[in-house]
């Protein structure tokens, strides 16, 4: 091959050589920003996850928090509820004792409950239904009615009735039975139940 030639093709394989490393630097460079991307992506995507991550436990934790309070709110509360209804449990049978041993003392609450009965009907003939051990008692029934006639302005009488299954305390009718007032300390419990409720645990817990 002539020299001429030869400079011809040593030009052409350098011209070749050099498109080829620029094709070459740019498919690297090009190669090399597309990882990049893709480096970046994943951090990204990967951030993403861990923040969903991170607030799916937030909110877990709040809910068990939330959950773990409300459950230690309803034991404290059944365990109050459970209180106060041993102390109702414990007041009835305190009373119970003290109708069937302090006779003084609880024949004078008898009287009071019939008159307040009594009263509360507005006087008139009327009838009154104790235990069976409470219709010997002498209980001045006719004193009674007179208390309750000067308190309601209306004639009134007082006498024994059917007996009745209580632990004390009387109900008090009229003759013809269309009134009705139940004094009973059972009855009496159950009215005063809601107000006695707030003061038992006022006691018992404050």
């Amino acid at each position: 091959m002539s020299s001429g030639a030869e400079k011809i093709v040593s030009s052409i394989m350098s011209e070749a050589q050099a498109k080829a490393d620029a094709i070459i630097r740019e498919a690297e460079d090009e190669a090399a920003g597309i990882v990049d991307e893709g480096e970046k992506r994943a951090r990204m995507a990967s951030e993403r996850i861990l923040e969903s991550a991170r607030k799916q436990a937030d909110m877990r934790y709040q809910q068990i928090i939330s959950e773990a309070k409300m459950n230690a709110r309803r034991a404290e509360l059944e365990a109050r509820e459970e209180v106060i209804q041993e102390a109702f449990k414990k007041a009835e049978e305190e009373l119970k004792n003290l109708a069937s041993t302090s006779q003084e003392e609880y024949v004078s609450a008898l009287r009071g409950m019939i008159k307040e009965a009594a009263v509360e009907i507005g006087g008139g003939d009327l009838v009154v239904s104790m235990r069976e051990d409470d219709r010997s008692l002498d209980l001045g029934l006719d004193k009674i009615a007179a208390e309750v006639e000067a308190e309601t302005g209306k004639k009134t009488t007082l006498k024994v009735g059917d007996s009745i299954r209580t632990i004390g305390g009387a109900v008090v009718r009229t003759e013809d039975g269309l009134i009705e007032v139940n004094n009973t300390i059972e009855a009496r419990m159950s009215r005063f139940r809601k107000a006695l409720r707030s003061e038992v645990a006022r006691v018992l817990f404050e």
